[in-house]
């Protein structure tokens, strides 16, 4: 029987899903203003990395004994990363700090600094054999977190062994957008660009910038940054950063 309506469900390739989390990169902070998360560090070992949105609450106001209106409260952003093992680079940000000269001696419940993340979590369709991460994934970057303290559970080593995992509450601090509101992260959906477009060429700058780039012979490596909201946009729209 012949589709009577304008709209179809469950065509082939158009069954979406996404899974997966990986290329986990920790900025720490080196300085302020535009630039402050200037030193890139992968992240090995994520199992799980959650998106917390909090806030947005309806507040209904009456007035005229009726319902006159609806105020929602600030949205916030929270989160969960959980993994194997952390960078020694996190040790700051999550209260920890090395006395001078003593490389690995840790002194906690110190002042937790602030940091940038960004992962990756991969899109798939019913059209895939398989998952495709290197065309096909989501780039997700939060900006100005901060970790709270987290418990670690150490148990004996028995006839199921199983590895630590870690587990890091995050909150954020959202940081200005031209023309929009303040926000602390930015998803970038990669299935959705065109095959050698423009955005994809940009989009390429882009992991250029947070990955940073290796010495060639000609010119010095360069390290990967955590460009602010309004220069990831840049980047996007011209496939250069801003100065």
């Amino acid at each position: 029987m012949a589709n009577p309506y304008n709209i179809s469900w469950d065509n082939t390739g158009e069954r979406f899903y996404e899974t997966g989390v990986d290329h986990g990169v920790l900025y720490t902070q080196q300085g302020t203003g535009t630039k402050a998360f200037t030193k890139a560090t992968p992240w090995n070992g994520l199992t799980s990395v959650s998106e917390t949105p909090s806030g947005a609450e309806a507040n209904d106001i009456y007035a005229d004994n009726i319902k006159y209106a609806v105020l929602r409260s600030a949205e916030t952003l929270g989160g969960t990363i959980e993994s194997y093992m952390y960078p020694d680079e996190f040790a700051e940000c999550n209260g920890e700090k090395t006395p001078d000269g003593l490389s690995g001696v840790y002194v906690g419940q110190q002042t937790r600094k602030m940091f940038g993340f960004c992962y990756r979590s991969d899109v798939g369709n019913d059209a895939d054999s398989g998952i495709d991460v290197d065309t096909k994934y989501k780039l997700h970057l939060w900006w100005n977190c901060t970790a709270s303290p987290s418990e670690r559970q150490y148990q004996t080593i028995n006839e199921s062994p199983d590895a630590i995992t870690f587990s890091f509450e995050i909150s954020t601090t959202p940081i200005a957008v031209e023309g929009m509101k303040p926000t602390a992260s930015m998803t970038i959906d990669t299935s959705k660009f065109e095959p050698a477009s423009d955005m994809e060429t940009n989009f390429n700058k882009l992991l250029q910038v947070l990955y940073g780039t290796p010495a060639d012979g000609q010119t010095a490596a360069k390290p990967g940054y955590l460009p602010t909201p309004d220069e990831v946009i840049h980047i996007l729209k011209t496939g250069t950063e801003t100065t």
